[in-house]
């Protein structure tokens, strides 16, 4: 009987990444962004993938005037949940190592009493098809010692009202994430959740109370660190699962210690 061939070792170090291809779904703006610009200065290509076209040049124009490159940042402007989406993309850029899904909703807020079963569906439809799709690219396009890297949050891990629908999201990623790296070891293909917590972007500035730079340093003043995350601090953590060929099936967390009591 033939065994396996191990999972290729090399440098768990970010810098290992230089010359690899890596697809962001979400990468127009928030950590998405800011994990597309951590990885062109570790010399990665880059292929950002976002509904909206004129987010889509917006983000190509901020990283290509960042980090010069000839076709170091594609771009491909549709739904990051759509498979036909994350194929083209692919294709375009003709051998992808890493793909990353950070795309993001606020959809689904409020208590359950006010919600409708509609909300749950269009919520769904928001998050978990982007991770189910972009699982299925994985197994069918990346070598061993590619990663899929997904995104969930910390309010699983300590919710508030309103969240119901949000952590049931967030929850099906986390299961999905167990489930996959189990699946896909035998491909040595490795897959990791990041449960990422207050992080200043985008998002976060579009709840209510977080309109302002002031109500932002306020809300993270009380926080154990002093303030709520960068997005480049949240994005980091993307670049060390994609770089460690040892990390899988994890679910990690990026919070200043939001979580710890």
């Amino acid at each position: 009987m033939n065994t396996p061939t191990p999972i290729p070792v090399r440098s768990p170090l970010p810098s290992s990444l230089a010359g690899s291809t890596v697809l962001v779904v979400g990468g127009t703006s928030g950590i998405g962004l800011a994990a597309a610009g951590l990885l062109r200065e570790v010399g990665a290509r880059v292929v950002v993938v976002g509904r909206n076209p004129d987010r889509v040049e917006a983000a190509l124009k901020e990283l290509r005037t960042a980090h010069p490159g000839d076709d170091a940042v594609l771009g491909v402007a549709g739904d990051g949940g759509d498979e036909s989406v994350l194929e083209s993309a692919c294709d375009r850029a003709g051998q992808v190592d890493h793909i990353l899904v950070t795309a993001g909703t606020g959809q689904g807020m409020g208590l359950i009493g006010d919600l409708s079963v509609e909300v749950l569906r269009s919520t769904f439809e928001s998050r978990v098809p982007a991770a189910f799709a972009a699982a299925r690219i994985a197994a069918a396009r990346l070598s061993a010692g590619g990663s899929l890297t997904l995104s969930s949050g910390t309010m699983t891990r300590k919710p508030l009202p309103g969240v119901v629908v949000g952590n049931a999201m967030a929850g099906a990623v986390e299961t999905m994430t167990r489930s996959l790296g189990v699946e896909l070891a035998a491909q040595r293909i490795r897959v990791n959740t990041i449960r990422f917590g207050r992080t200043i972007t985008p998002l976060l500035r579009g709840y209510p109370g977080f309109d302002s730079d002031e109500a932002i340093a306020a809300a993270g003043s009380t926080w154990p660190l002093g303030r709520f995350g960068t997005a480049e601090e949240a994005a980091a953590l993307a670049l060390f699962l994609m770089a460690n060929n040892y990390m899988t099936g994890q679910i990690v967390t990026v919070d200043g210690g939001e979580t710890m009591s």
